[in-house]
C-alpha cells in the first residue's frame, strides 16, 4: 500500500483528463481504481480481523465482555487510514497499479 501520509483522508476533487491518460478510456480507468480498491479493502479487512482476533478468547459471554485498550487503539487506528478508493486513485495516478486489457491485446 502507498504511504498513507501522502494520501488525503477526505475526497479531492480530480481532474477526469487525468484519470484516463493510462487507458485512453474513462471507464476503463474506474474499472482498474474499482477493482484494486476491493483489494486493498480485503487486505485491511483480513489485517484488522487478524490482529483483533488475537484477542478473542474462547469463552466469550456477554457478561464477561469488557473494553480491551489495545483493540479499541487498534481499530482507531483503522479508521484513521485513508480510504481504500483514495488509496487505489493515488497508485493509479502515480503508475503503482499494473493492469491489463485481454481483449486489447487480441487486437
Amino acid at each position: 500500500m502507498s504511504n498513507s501520509k501522502t494520501i488525503p483522508n477526505t475526497t479531492v476533487t480530480r481532474n477526469v483528463n487525468d484519470l484516463d491518460q493510462r487507458t485512453e478510456n474513462i471507464y476503463e480507468s474506474l474499472v482498474i481504481i474499482a477493482k484494486r480498491a476491493n483489494q486493498i479493502s480485503n487486505n485491511m479487512k483480513e489485517e484488522l480481523h487478524g490482529k483483533l482476533a488475537e484477542f478473542a478468547s474462547s469463552n466469550d459471554n456477554l457478561e464477561e465482555v469488557f473494553e480491551n485498550r489495545e483493540q479499541i487503539e487498534i481499530s482507531k487506528h483503522y479508521e484513521r487510514l485513508p480510504k481504500p478508493s483514495l488509496v487505489a486513485i493515488d497508485e493509479f495516478l502515480n503508475g503503482k497499479v499494473y493492469h491489463r486489457n485481454p481483449a486489447k491485446e487480441q487486437q
